[in-house]
Order: structure tokens, then C-alpha cells, then sequence
């Protein structure tokens, strides 16, 4: 298992799960500009000083929401779905892991009490925000 692991179907990225155990020196983006969501990873050392600032106003278009998850504690089982609302894949997910939801769609089981952290662009359209479809059965999983 990579520190970084991608969830495709065909070409198509689904998901990128980065694992408790991912380092690196710097700053490291992550995912592309073009995503709506931007995951990036940070290590610096004792003393390194990142200069105080404000974010300028930059109007961006959002057309799809993508949603960020740490796991915090317990353990979580992402099931993959492509657009069609077909089942792919599955994988866990346990503390500390971060993952990156960009596209198609997923269900979730916790296998074990889960604290987790979601981070998306908001506000949360309540039923609008999403279109809800029956999940795959216990005996369908596949973990690859």
C-alpha cells in the first residue's frame, strides 16, 4: 500500500487517499490547480516561519462539489461508485488517513466508531447538494 493512493476507473481519478504515514520535506500540492478543493501537505521544521498575510478576494467557479475527509479515529470503509451509479471498488480508511473525494460517487460503513473531519465547499445544500442511490450489498465488496 502507497502513502498516496489513487481510486480510478479507466483514466477517471475517483479519490485520492493520502496515508497516515505520507511525509515529505516542504510543501507538497497534492492535487492539481484545477481541482475545486486544493489538498496539500506540509512538514517544516522547528523555527521556519510562514509570513503573516490575508487572501486577497478571487472569485472562483465551482462546479462540482469535493469533499475532504481525516480520519481522526476508528475505521471507515469507502465504497467507489462510477457516475452510472455502478459499484467499483472499496477501501478502509483508518486514523489518521486523509482522502479526497473528486469525483463519481461513494458510501460509507464504519467498521469502527469513527471521528472524522469533512472539509467542502459550503454552504451544504441539504438534499439538493446530493443525489442519494441504493449502495452495493455486504457480500458484493471488493477491496483492491
Amino acid at each position: 500500500m502507497g502513502q498516496i493512493e489513487e481510486v480510478k476507473k479507466k483514466n477517471k481519478l475517483l479519490a485520492m487517499i493520502i496515508r497516515n504515514n505520507y511525509v515529505c520535506e516542504g510543501v507538497d500540492f497534492i492535487t492539481p490547480n484545477e481541482y475545486s478543493q486544493q489538498v496539500a501537505y506540509m512538514h517544516h521544521p522547528t523555527g521556519k516561519v510562514i509570513d503573516a498575510h490575508v487572501h486577497n478576494l478571487v472569485h472562483r467557479n465551482v462546479v462540482m462539489t469535493q469533499e475532504v475527509l481525516l480520519i481522526k479515529k476508528g475505521a471507515l470503509r469507502v465504497d467507489f461508485y462510477d457516475e452510472y451509479e455502478d459499484y467499483l471498488e472499496s477501501r478502509n480508511l483508518y486514523a489518521g488517513d486523509i482522502i479526497l473525494l473528486v469525483s463519481g460517487g461513494h458510501g460509507f460503513r464504519v467498521l469502527e466508531e469513527v471521528e472524522m473531519i469533512e472539509v467542502k465547499q459550503g454552504p451544504y445544500a441539504g438534499e439538493q447538494d446530493k443525489k442519494r442511490f441504493a449502495g452495493i450489498e455486504e457480500t458484493q465488496i471488493r477491496y483492491v
